[in-house]
């Protein structure tokens, strides 16, 4: 196979490279397999793309090899790839990729990013997140199990405020809940609110979760990590694949699927790979759709403190 290849996809001519490259040992899962993937689940997966500034988790040599974050778009870049702008804390700004077509989503995969990492707003507005989310990590021997049993209670608290909460698998040991917004509102406020919740939960289930940062109390426990709801931190886009033995992917999951694993104490129940969610997506469609179109209003704390009461 040559090592370099000119894929046509559309108007778009996209360069591809080393295609029988082996990027995940284990299982001999190739570059060219990681491709195919993305290519495959682009319907579902690029309108969770679209305009959010993306940092990129490359793995050249592969999974079990170094890897590095890249926040700045390549400026060997391709002209179809286009780009966000996001100040620097310290001054100054960065130019992020935005993958708004399938051209730069496959351009971005022949760069090894395996993990496809997005702020939670979208270009140009850079202030205004879409959606509350909670990730929630197991410390061992906590394991995914546990965090059912906390993702199913920041379920009760949202439904108990009229919103509707979306669970998804982070690919790798953990949960995530999302609550989406599309409305107006600040990270502020998320942040404050994402804050509220974590420290509720720690005193209702103070033998299970932890809100506080440090590692050293997270163990058999479930940290509640409040902290993503913010302007500068990215989170595992949902249909991402992730660099660990096997190529699991961050997948959309039903509460059902929750409380079924919950109850068998099944992990396996939560855990696909890139061919079960290919599956998926035939007989569900995208499961978290509602993260894109549904509009709801982050009630004040006022409210949320009475709903505790």
């Amino acid at each position: 196979m040559p090592r370099k290849q000119q894929l046509q996809i559309g108007r778009a001519s996209v360069e591809v490279s080393n295609l029988d490259k082996i990027l995940y040992p284990k299982t001999g899962f190739t570059k060219g397999h990681i491709i195919d993937y993305y290519i495959k689940i682009s319907r579902v997966l690029l309108p969770h793309l679209k305009d959010r500034p993306l940092t990129l988790k490359r793995y050249p040599e592969g999974v079990e090899g170094f890897f590095f974050y890249e926040k700045q778009c390549p400026e060997h870049r391709p002209k179809w790839v286009k780009t966000g702008s996001v100040p620097r804390s310290e001054g100054g700004e960065i130019c992020y990729c935005l993958i708004n077509n399938l051209p730069s989503l496959v351009w971005v995969a022949n760069l090894a990013s395996l993990e496809l990492h997005t702020f939670l707003h979208r270009a140009p507005k850079i202030d205004r997140p879409t959606a509350l989310a909670f990730d929630l990590d197991p410390g061992a021997p906590a394991d995914i199990i546990s965090c059912c049993d906390v993702a199913m209670a920041i379920r009760d608290i949202f439904d108990a405020l009229h919103l509707e909460s979306f669970p998804k698998t982070s690919g790798s040991k953990g949960l995530q809940v999302y609550v989406p917004l599309n409305s107006p509102v600040t990270y502020e406020r998320t942040k404050a609110f994402a804050l509220s919740v974590a420290e509720r939960l720690t005193r209702e289930m103070p033998g299970t979760v932890v809100s506080r940062m440090q590692r050293s109390l997270r163990k058999g426990k479930v940290f509640v990590d409040w902290s993503q709801n913010d302007s500068h931190k990215t989170t595992i886009c949902v249909y991402s694949l992730r660099a660990k033995e096997r190529p699991t992917v961050s997948t959309p999951v039903t509460w059902d699927e929750i409380a079924m694993a919950r109850n068998k104490k099944r992990a396996d129940l939560l855990t696909f790979e890139s061919g079960d969610v290919l599956e998926r997506v035939q007989r569900f469609g995208d499961l978290f759709e509602p993260a894109l179109k549904l509009k709801q209003k982050l009630p004040g704390t006022e409210a949320f403190q009475q709903d505790e009461e």
